[in-house]
């Protein structure tokens, strides 16, 4: 079983924006999506691997046999977009992304190049229902 590479870490989450962003509206983003991740989850932010920011913890295991853990909601502000991890495939999830603005879809995180791209109550209700469906699926922190 290979192990993850995506786990908690110990590295400050501020220090590794001010170390890893070299620009300033991505800067700005970032503290603002700490801000409004920790409103939402009601959790402080933790780095997980070296470039994830994330909140509160949920576990899974997949029928392979994989599990492991990942933040309930996290983003990483990469080089050219930020990755959102706030999706859960929901009909639900699926028609707020008809209004969410501009981005692009990967398989599992939702990629924008700034805040002012997307609406952030739809940011809102996304990561809401993305809580929702993990704490109804998987062992999670959410329920504490």
């Amino acid at each position: 079983m290979t192990k993850n590479k995506t786990t908690e870490t110990e590295v400050d989450v501020f220090d590794f924006i001010e170390s890893y962003v070299d620009n300033e509206q991505k800067k700005a983003d970032s503290h603002k999506l700490i801000e409004l991740m920790r409103e939402w989850s009601g959790f402080q932010p933790k780095m997980w691997g070296s470039t994830i920011i994330g909140f509160g913890n949920y576990h899974y295991k997949y029928t392979s046999g994989h599990e492991g853990d990942a933040p309930l909601l996290g983003f990483s502000p990469r080089k050219t977009q930020f990755s959102l991890y706030i999706y859960s495939k929901t009909d639900k999830s699926d028609e707020l992304l008809k209004d969410f603005g501009k981005f692009k879809m990967g398989k599992s995180c939702i990629y924008i190049k700034k805040l002012d791209d997307i609406d952030i109550s739809i940011l809102k209700k996304l990561c809401i229902e993305t809580i929702k469906y993990l704490n109804e699926h998987h062992e999670c922190s959410c329920r504490s």
